[in-house]
This record gives C-alpha cells, structure tokens and sequence, in this order.
C-alpha cells in the first residue's frame, strides 16, 4: 500500500515537473516569437464537411509538386543541344536527341526512382488542377464567394491560371514528340496575334521555330517563377481564410455571426494530416502502378513529325478543342493576314472565360442588389439561375474537352470525323442551354417537393380509413432539423431602387430590376406561402469550437 501511495506521489511531481518545465519554455519561446498571439489561432473551427477539404487536396499536392519537383531538377538538363543516346533504352539507341530527352530517358531508366518520382510529379499535378477545379466549383456553386470572399474567388481563379501555365511548362520540359507537338501548336497560336505574333515567337524560341532557347526558359519558368508565384498566392489565399473563417452549411446553431466546427488543433491537424498521407501514398501508387506520359514511346521531337493521336493533358485538352472546331476564317486586313480560327479559340476565348470567372461574383452582386455579408453556404437548388448556369459551363466544358480528342473518338467509332465535328459544333450551342433549363427546372422541382414535405409532413407508408369510407396516406411532420434547413434561405434582400432624373440611370435599374427577378427565381408554391426561418438552434456538438465573426 505504502508502495503504490509513493508511487502515485512520484507521478504526480514527474507531471508537475513536466508542467513547469513545458511552462519555461513556452516563456523563453515567447520572449522570441509570437507564440502567445498565435495560441487562438490554434482553437479556429473548422467545417466538418468533406467539401471543405478539396482546398486542402490541392494544397497537398502542391506539396508532393514541390518535392518530388526538387529530386527531379537534380539529373534533368533544360538544354537543347544535340546528343547520341547511348543508354539503358535499346529501342533509342543511336538516336540523336535533345539534352532534355536524353536526360528524361536517364531520369525513367537509370537513376534509381527515378521513374518512380517522375511519374509522381506528374500524377500530382493532374490531382493539383483538379483539386483546384473541383474545389472552385463547390465555391461557386454554394455561393461562397460572396461578400466578403470575392477577393479570395480572384485568387482562386488566379491559382488555377497560374496551375495551368506550370503544367503546360512541365509538359513542355522533356521536349519528345508529343510535347514538342504541343510547342508547335502553341507557336501558332503566337503567330495568329495580329502584326506583334512574328515578334512574340521569335523572342518566345529565340530565332525560328523550334530555336534553342525555349527548353531552357521554360524551365527557369516551371521550377522558378511560376512556383513562387505560386505560393505567394496560396499564402495570401490561406490568410484570408484565416482572417476571413470558413463559410458553413445552414444548421441549428450555426449563423452568420458564428463558425461552427472542430478546433484547428489537435481535431482538425489530425484530421488534415491524414490526408496529407493519403494524398502521398495515393500519389505513389499511381507513380508506380499507373503508367503516364511514356516519352520514350513518342520519342525525340522532330519538326517532321507528328505523333498519331496527339492529345494534351485533360486541363489544356478545352483549348485543343476549341482550334478543332472553329472553321478555317481568314481575313487579310492592310497585308497581314488575321487568323480567326486560330485567334479566336487560343486566345480571345480562354481570355472571355476567365474574364467572367473573375468578374462574376460582383456582376451577381450587381444583378440582385445584394450588399449583405454571407457566411452561410447556399444550397444549389436554392439558386437555380446560379447552378444552371454552373451547369451549363462545365457542358461548354466538355464539349470542348471531348472536340479535342475528336480524331481519336472518330476513329474508336468508325464514324465520319466531319460529321463528328459539326455535331461537336451543334452541341457546343445546344448543350449548355439545355443543360442550363434542365438545371433550373430541376432545383425548382427540388424546391417544389421539399415544399410539399414542410407543409404535409412526411408520407409514413401507412393507410387510414376516413369516416365516410375513403382512404388516405398518413403523414408525420418533419423533424426540427429538416424544418430548420428548409425554413432557412438566405436569399439576397435586394436593396431598394431610386428614381433618378437621369434616363441611363432609370433605364440601367429597370436592368437591373428584370434581371433580379429572374435569377431569384423560386418555386410557385414557395412564392405563395413558404418562409423564412430564424437563424437560432441548438448549441454545437460537444468538442466543436464556436468562434465569432
């Protein structure tokens, strides 16, 4: 007994000790570093929901990038000068090629991992633009951009801009066949810039197509530039989420004066560090199971040649579409020739995209006369304008993405590839619109049944009998939750019109009017007789934290 007495005595002042000891150094780190100022960063809440880690999935693949980046910079050489392949690759044996290939091909088959590596640094970078596609897809699309989040919407947009321009870079560096292919196209996109393309090609290869400078520019851009840029951007995008707090579904207890969700430490570390791993092994596997961008099957680039079915990384593929399927317009203005079939598919139409992804969330907030802060995430259905609208770019989308594989799509099919093409051109009209009012319609009949459920309870599956002798189905009411979420619609207050003499001023607010209506379009039984709901509830979830907006 007196064992286990000084036993507990013992542990209790080995704790006290560690207490004292973890104490001092907190002290002498604080006296050095902000630590006692960044100790309620460490309690932010976190959203529970699995939508909000798509961020975080690019995030971590940015990482995986950046290191098996680092390895790989150590054996590639950005030269173009000409060698003799003399290595472990018998079919290339003797072939004359670029540095840059000779030194991919060493990277594949000499350097211990090193395949493994290369094709994980391009996996990753597949996951990277997909993770920031898919990730500002679920912000647009839950209306998380707005107020007071549009400045992080443009550097979401600016993000995926800058993923694109380093994967093309990237793609670029091994200078085989279907790279080199890619470099071709892209000098004629420069060339179709009217008067100023000659120049800009020539200062881009450093002399005639395909020059000797470009490999080595486009590397300094890929491991330098473009990276930096990089993380200066996702560092100013993870400050304003700090600053900012997250946006979060509508539920009991959560408001848009609160953030509801697990504390950054230790739940939500836990929980990002287990992704991050799974990202790494996922990221592996397919480095070492799943074969990508085999350049010694394409072999050195030659100005030449052509590889059969050359195709483009899925996130430049809209692009290759687009040249595809625009007609062979040409118009000769003062001696230069202008290239619209070039023109207007490789520049002015990516230029159009992106143009309207920076400017929408303040053309939505013009439309609707919305000024209001929003913390709360909306749901799709809610916005059938906005999600139709969704809808409908990501069928433009595709359209494009599959017009540029339409040779390879043709031939799989055995069907005429100008048939293919003029269907591909319908479709790029057609679709989106259809996708747009079967879109609309659709969340309007969302909205229509949910309706039904608040009003008329729940179908319980069970029959009853009415005093005169019919029957009829019996229904219970929702639940407090369901009631809560359907009640609570944070549709935009438009503020109020005032007239003014001026007649543009009048004519832009009858504008503005008409186009509020129709993109705050609600079911017809919602429009006569469904409200709104409060914004109290429950208290959060017990080990959730709770901070103020």
């Amino acid at each position: 007994m007196i064992f286990f007495r000084r036993a507990r005595l013992a542990a209790r002042a080995a704790k006290s000790r560690t207490r004292q000891a973890a104490g001092r150094t907190a002290e002498e780190l604080d006296a050095r570093l902000p630590v006692s100022e960044g100790g309620g960063l460490l309690r932010k809440a976190f959203p529970n929901h699995w939508s909000f880690l798509l961020g975080e999935l690019a995030l971590y693949s940015l990482i995986v990038l950046l290191l098996t980046g680092v390895y790989l910079t150590l054996f590639f050489k950005p030269e173009m000068s000409e060698v003799v392949y003399d290595g472990s690759y018998a079919p290339l044996d003797g072939v004359r090629m670029s540095q840059a290939f000779d030194s991919t091909l060493s990277i594949s088959f000499d350097v211990r991992g090193g395949l493994l590596i290369r094709q994980m640094h391009h996996w990753a970078s597949v996951i990277f633009v997909a993770a920031i596609g898919v990730h500002l897809l679920r912000v647009f699309f839950t209306g998380a951009f707005r107020k007071p989040r549009e400045a992080n919407w443009m550097i979401g947009v600016t993000l995926l801009v800058l993923a694109l321009a380093e994967g093309f870079a990237g793609y670029s560096l091994p200078d085989d066949l279907l790279s080199g292919t890619g470099l071709r196209i892209a000098q004629g996109i420069m060339l179709s810039i009217p008067v100023a393309g000659t120049y800009v090609s020539m200062f881009a290869f450093g002399g005639e197509f395909p020059g000797e400078d470009l490999i080595s520019r486009l590397y300094g851009l890929h491991i330098l530039l473009l990276p930096g840029l990089l993380l200066a951007v996702v560092t100013v995008h993870l400050i304003l989420v700090f600053y900012l707090k997250h946006t979060q579904w509508a539920a009991r207890g959560r408001t848009n004066r609160n953030a509801v969700g697990k504390p950054f430490f230790p739940h939500f570390m836990a929980a990002s560090g287990g992704l991050f791993c799974t990202v790494l092994g996922v990221t592996a596997a397919l480095g070492g199971l799943a074969q990508i961008n085999p350049v010694w099957v394409y072999g050195p680039y030659r100005t030449d040649v052509v590889s059969t079915g050359a195709q483009p990384d899925w996130y430049v593929g809209f692009l290759e579409g687009a040249l595809r399927l625009v007609p062979p317009w040409e118009t000769v203005v003062a001696g230069h020739t202008v290239m619209w079939n070039v023109l207007l598919p490789a520049l002015v139409l990516p230029g159009l995209l992106f143009a309207v992804l920076y400017a929408y969330p303040f053309a939505e907030a013009w439309v609707t006369g919305d000024r209001h802060e929003h913390h709360l995430c909306d749901r799709p259905r809610d916005r059938p304008v906005r999600t139709g609208l969704g809808v409908a770019g990501i069928a433009f989308y595709g359209v494009l993405l599959l017009a540029g594989g339409n040779d390879v799509v043709a031939f799989t099919f055995r069907i005429s590839l100008d048939d293919l093409t003029w269907a591909l051109r319908g479709a790029l009209v057609v679709l989106p619109i259809v996708g747009f009012l079967v879109t609309k319609r659709f969340c309007l009949a969302l909205q229509e049944a949910e309706f039904e459920r608040l009003t008329s309870g729940v179908e319980t599956g069970d029959v009853l009998q009415t005093l005169e002798g019919g029957f009829e189905q019996e229904h219970r009411p929702i639940d407090d939750d369901q009631r809560y979420l359907l009640l609570h619609k944070s549709l935009p207050a438009a503020e109020g019109r005032t007239s003014d003499s001026d007649e543009d001023d009048l004519r832009d607010g009858r504008l503005r009017e008409v186009l509020g209506k129709w993109f705050n379009t609600t079911s017809a039984a919602e429009a006569h007789g469904a409200g709104k709901g409060g914004e109290g509830g429950a208290e959060p979830a017990d080990r959730q934290a709770e901070h103020p907006r």
